[in-house]
């Protein structure tokens, strides 16, 4: 019966280091799970004045997404630009409603899929994104339509912690949250308990970059959100000293868009309007 019992402890031991080595492994994959999918025209969510662009990385990578011009157009001199981060399940094809009924009027918005998804090239990694927000930034501050000292960036779920990557390293004007989680080992802490987090290199570390932020600060947040729970978007928006925390009652992870609905996109819009619309003095 102990030698039994030994062996089972044996497997179990065994398969417990499996898990972790994996775990150590793909912990790119898990942060980064890069679903692939179609890129369609913008005109076929009602946006016909949209285009694909390509915008290649410092590292060679070329990602694909949509640019939406100004509409309308300001009469006179250059549009404030908004940089739109997606959530870590999603690709610009399959938010491409959200993104027409939740762009900002008169400014023009920039939304790639990271590499690895969608239709861009390359393998998402925590360091890979960030070339990406950079290559974005490059993209829209040089845009003939851009006034580059008023960019504003949108990041949800995991594009926030690409958001205020961006935030930290370049001249951008606002910062708009949704469902941020705090940092990295705090998600494994969460949903892989029996994982040791030294193990971890992801950083994810959206507390530390939003204490270094000195711009204006928007964070919405599902107030039923199990995969990063509401206390994790307040403590983001503490550490941000946000302008506002908007929690959304009976919204979890994926449906704040539908449960916020016209709240969450006047208040998203006003925020916007009223930081990136006037020219720094």
């Amino acid at each position: 019966m102990l030698t039994i019992g030994l062996r089972v402890l044996a497997i179990l031991i065994v398969v417990y280091a499996a898990a972790i080595l994996l775990a150590w492994r793909f912990q790119d994959r898990l942060a980064f799970p890069g679903p692939s999918g179609p890129l369609p025209p913008p005109a076929t969510v009602g946006l016909p004045e949209g285009e694909i662009v390509t915008v290649y990385t410092s590292d060679g990578v070329a990602l694909k997404g949509w640019y939406l011009p100004p509409v309308p157009r300001p009469d006179t001199g250059k549009a404030p630009g908004l940089i739109w981060f997606h959530g870590n399940m999603e690709t610009i094809g399959g938010i491409g409603s959200i993104l027409r009924d939740f762009r900002p009027p008169g400014m023009g918005v920039l939304a790639l899929d990271y590499r690895g998804y969608g239709e861009s090239e390359g393998r998402p990694s925590e360091r890979g994104v960030y070339r990406d927000a950079l290559a974005a930034w490059d993209f829209l501050a040089t845009h003939p339509d851009i006034d580059s000292t008023r960019i504003g960036v949108y990041g949800r779920s995991i594009g926030a912690a690409v958001a205020l990557y961006l935030a930290t390293e370049r001249g951008v004007r606002a910062v708009v949250l949704e469902s941020p989680f705090t940092s990295g080992k705090d998600m494994a802490k969460k949903h892989y308990a029996l994982v040791p987090t030294s193990l971890m290199t992801l950083r994810l570390n959206n507390l530390r970059r939003a204490e270094q932020l000195s711009i204006p600060l928007i964070v919405f947040h599902g107030m039923d959100d199990w995969i990063a729970p509401v206390e994790m978007g307040r403590s983001v928006a503490d550490a941000g000293r946000a302008e506002e925390l908007v929690l959304l009652p009976d919204a979890g992870h994926n449906d704040t868009y539908d449960v916020g609905g016209d709240l969450y996109r006047d208040k998203m819009h006003d925020f916007l309007r009223r930081h990136l619309t006037n020219s720094r003095p």
